[in-house]
């Protein structure tokens, strides 16, 4: 089941993961491609390219590292996206970024994990678009954002988690930006670290 956080609210990653403590986690991204009745009847099929990322910031807000669909690996190899779907084309998660805790250095000390429509559509116009947090060791979803019918948004700073002294922290962060690459969430993303 889920963890339920609303806007700003956190919880213990290591109390949520029970008394082993969370090791691996995933975001997993899944969309839908946009459906139209055409002039004359029938359907058309527009694609929607969605991106998923991650970002690793130090205890002073510098952003050290960043996984996305240019950068499928972090430096470490602790962070790793399996790879850009270009279309919401398939079932379940479309793109998927997978962090093994326990590798990250000591340095980094927050995650920042972001979706942009890299096409431009806004998450009004976007089907199924759905965001989560799992436990890859269980399997047991952390956190869920529905983003289909949010707003006209084409960007949201989905969750940070942070490292503390009991181990892993996730803040529902769920605050709507624009922008086609994490590059542009970047103020938005500051006012959260």
């Amino acid at each position: 089941m889920a963890v339920s956080l609303r806007k700003g609210e956190s919880v213990s990653l290591t109390k949520a993961a029970g008394d082993n403590g969370l090791s691996r986690v995933r975001m997993g991204l899944g969309w839908d491609v946009i459906k139209k009745r055409g002039l004359f009847g029938g359907n058309k099929e527009q694609s929607v390219d969605l991106d998923a990322s991650c970002l690793l910031f130090d205890a002073g807000g510098t952003l050290l590292d960043q996984v996305w669909f240019r950068q499928l690996r972090s430096k470490d190899g602790a962070v790793q996206h399996t790879g850009d779907n270009l279309t919401g084309a398939g079932d379940g998660d479309d793109e998927s970024i997978v962090v093994d805790l326990t590798a990250l250095p000591p340095v980094v000390q927050s995650l920042v994990f972001v979706v942009n429509s890299f096409t431009g559509q806004n998450f009004s116009q976007i089907q199924n678009a759905v965001c989560r947090l799992v436990d890859e060791r269980g399997g047991r979803e952390l956190a869920r954002y529905e983003l289909s019918g949010s707003g006209s948004h084409t960007a949201q700073v989905m969750t940070k988690v942070t490292r503390g002294g009991d181990g892993w922290e996730m803040t529902a962060i769920g605050t709507p930006a624009s922008g086609r690459t994490f590059n542009d969430l970047l103020p938005t993303i500051a006012q959260h670290l």
